[in-house]
């Protein structure tokens, strides 16, 4: 790695002002994509803020008609929560499959939204049930916070603290896992609130979006024959040596039948 100074601060005004006085930081989360980054020379920040120490940040707890978890949450620890499977088993099974053990032992959720990767799994989960990010300075709808790959609507110094999921009456989602690495080759979340219904893909495209069409054929009629027929758009989707564009667009309509079954 290039060397870097390292902070651990015991309060969150603390982190702020750190990354404020110093725009070439970086946030250190579960360091799961940050570490092997600095590894590899492919980042070069001139100090690591260690969120770590900051009381709060893990807290998952009930909050009006749904669940709030904090940033600092591991993937195992949502996973393993009796609350998100109380509220949200949806949400819960899909961190009982992020990367293998170790990863979900250490990832965060807060770190993962905020890295934004193309093919990660929580982006689906917030955009089709319409979460909001909460931060040391605003509360973020899930809708505006993803802009692109691995970009977010968050500012320089800005820190995602937790993340509020409303309840939902129906939530699954379903993967394609890369076999090597876990990530999605694709990924449907399928959501319904009230007579409202979410369909939010990732790993397809440079960005979670959400697919128009089966949501309104799942609001018509919610089960998975509605989705019959119904093929996702190729243009714009993601093409690497792993699949193409249309590969990825078969895979989005049959996973999303499959969350619906």
């Amino acid at each position: 790695m290039y060397g870097f100074d390292y902070h651990r601060p015991a309060a969150l005004s603390d982190v702020v002002t750190l990354l404020i006085a110093d725009e070439d930081a970086k946030v250190l989360a579960g360091g799961q994509t940050l570490i092997p980054t600095l590894k590899q020379r492919l980042a070069m920040p001139t100090s690591l803020v260690d969120l770590s120490a900051v009381p709060g940040l893990r807290e998952i707890v009930a909050e009006g008609d749904g669940v709030r978890i904090g940033a600092m949450a591991t993937h195992a620890a949502v996973a393993g929560s009796a609350c998100v499977r109380g509220i949200l088993p949806g949400l819960a099974d899909l961190a009982s499959h992020i990367g293998d053990a170790q990863v979900r032992n250490r990832g965060t959720i807060g770190g993962s939204i905020a890295n934004a990767d193309p093919a990660a799994d929580y982006p689906a989960a917030l955009v089709a049930l319409d979460a909001v990010i909460r931060t040391d300075r605003r509360d973020i709808a899930a809708g505006d916070f993803f802009t692109g790959l691995f970009e977010t609507a968050l500012q320089p110094g800005e820190v995602v603290t937790s993340i509020f999921f409303p309840a939902a009456s129906h939530a699954r989602y379903a993967k394609f896992p890369n076999p090597a690495s876990r990530y999605a080759m694709a990924g449907v979340f399928v959501a319904r609130q009230g007579d409202s219904v979410r369909v939010a893909v990732t790993g397809a495209g440079p960005c979670v979006f959400r697919w128009d069409a089966a949501e309104a054929a799942l609001t018509a009629a919610f089960r998975a024959e509605a989705l019959d027929g119904l093929v996702l758009d190729a243009d714009g989707l993601n093409t690497d040596m792993h699949a193409d564009a249309a590969y990825r667009a078969h895979i989005v309509a049959v996973l999303a039948r499959r969350a619906i079954a």
